[in-house]
């Protein structure tokens, strides 16, 4: 298992796994647009986050993460985020979560972030379960608000 950056040689792989997320969460999948957004904030002048994607045998890509950093005042410090974390049922068990998810945290030391956050949806047992086995607490005193734009 390998994890490499997303490059865009790897686009349509990339956006393969994010639309088999969405099945998996019961979420719409990215319209056209959104994906053409999702591209031009992956590699823009600007762009506005970190993306990675794990490669098993033969170099298919059977997982990918998304991360971008957030601020803390009271830390003073950058916060990494993990926005997405995914690994195609097929290839679980064989590290491709754990890769990925060791890739975030060493960006976030490479990047002197005081942590790393990240958000599961409650009945995600099996991804909450993974986190609990990394050493990760559960924040039940933080509920997530959210305006839709």
């Amino acid at each position: 298992m390998r994890v490499v950056p997303l490059t865009p040689e790897r686009w349509d792989d990339f956006v393969v796994l994010v639309c088999e997320l969405a099945d998996y969460e019961h979420l719409d999948r990215p319209s056209a647009e959104a994906q053409a957004r999702l591209r031009e904030d992956a590699f823009g002048e600007r762009p506005r986050f970190w993306a990675f994607l794990a490669l098993g045998d033969g170099d298919e890509a059977c997982g990918y993460a998304i991360c971008l950093e957030t601020y803390s005042s009271f830390l003073a410090k950058p916060t990494m985020y993990l926005e997405d974390i995914f690994v195609r049922e097929d290839a679980r068990k064989n590290g491709a979560g754990s890769a990925l998810f060791d890739t975030v945290v060493e960006l976030g030391r490479t990047r002197n972030c005081g942590r790393v956050d990240w958000q599961v949806l409650d009945w995600n047992t099996l991804a909450r379960d993974f986190y609990r086995r990394r050493g990760a607490e559960e924040m039940k005193e933080w509920l997530l608000y959210r305006i839709t734009l």
